[in-house]
């Protein structure tokens, strides 16, 4: 490796702390980067607007990637590639998560749309977004244009088991994999954070092998794995920190600038 020339990160768990704050050390560590001409940007399971609050406390200047890769735009949001779930996988993904008695969520690129008000994390969805939900009784009309339907439930067991019923279930018509212990996911079949981080270094013209990657989710499993240089959040399952490169500190003790500081700058070019 030449040297590290594109640091990409998750964003929650792993950019911001859990109360969803971008520290003003990690700020000044992303500005540090760009000093050393390092480029940054981000990849995660949100929906696009639900990262526009970053662009400007971090510059952001690149493409970035959403819904775990499934939609690729630039800082002003402006589409560059999207991968639908198609109709019938989310109308099949739906039904798993109703017959186990989930509550579900749909996302576009633009919108997001519940069925109930009070379900659980809808206000922390709220919260971590900046976007209010739009309530619809029925998700079939909006089959066509699911970027992403979202389980969610507090027993964290009973998701873990249903995340392999709905992998088997969906198998070759849908990626499913939990973003947080509380939600899963199900995007389009084929595309991951791996799959995103090649495309962004592709278009960046960046080879992998001097990109580093930072994340604490099973999701961002398959970024380390095409990554030159990867690091997980001490806050990580040990599944995931033996799939890094290195570990540190959790998401509420900086260690994205932590880890920025002393793991990556003396990787840098």
């Amino acid at each position: 490796m030449s040297g590290i020339a594109l640091v990409i990160s998750d964003v929650d768990g792993t950019l911001v702390t859990t109360d969803k704050r971008l520290t003003e050390r990690s700020r000044a560590a992303v500005a540090l980067l760009k000093r050393r001409g390092v480029a940054f940007t981000v990849v995660s399971s949100r929906p696009p607007f639900g990262m526009r609050m970053l662009v400007a406390p971090l510059a952001l200047d690149l493409p970035f990637a959403a819904f775990n890769g499934c939609a690729l735009v630039t800082p002003a949001l402006a589409p560059i590639e999207e991968h639908p779930i198609g109709a019938a996988a989310a109308k099949a993904a739906l039904a798993i998560l109703d017959q186990h008695g989930i509550s579900a969520w749909l996302f576009t690129t633009r919108e997001w749309m519940i069925r109930d008000p009070n379900g659980p994390h809808v206000d922390h969805e709220r919260h971590t977004v900046l976007t209010e939900p739009r309530l619809v009784a029925d998700f079939a009309p909006y089959f066509d244009q699911a970027a992403k339907i979202v389980g969610v439930s507090d027993d964290f067991d009973r998701l873990a088991a249903l995340e392999t019923v709905a992998r088997e279930g969906l198998a070759g018509q849908a990626t499913v994999v939990r973003s947080q212990k509380y939600y899963l996911d199900v995007t389009a079949n084929g595309i991951d954070k791996g799959v995103a981080v090649t495309a962004l270094c592709r278009r960046l013209g960046v080879p992998l092998e001097r990109t580093a990657v930072l994340g604490d989710m099973e999701n961002d499993v398959p970024m380390f794995r095409v990554a030159g240089f990867s690091v997980a959040m001490g806050n990580a399952d040990d599944a995931v920190k033996q799939a890094a490169s290195a570990v540190t500190r959790s998401n509420e003790e900086d260690g994205f600038a932590d880890a920025i500081e002393t793991l990556i700058l003396p990787r840098a070019g």
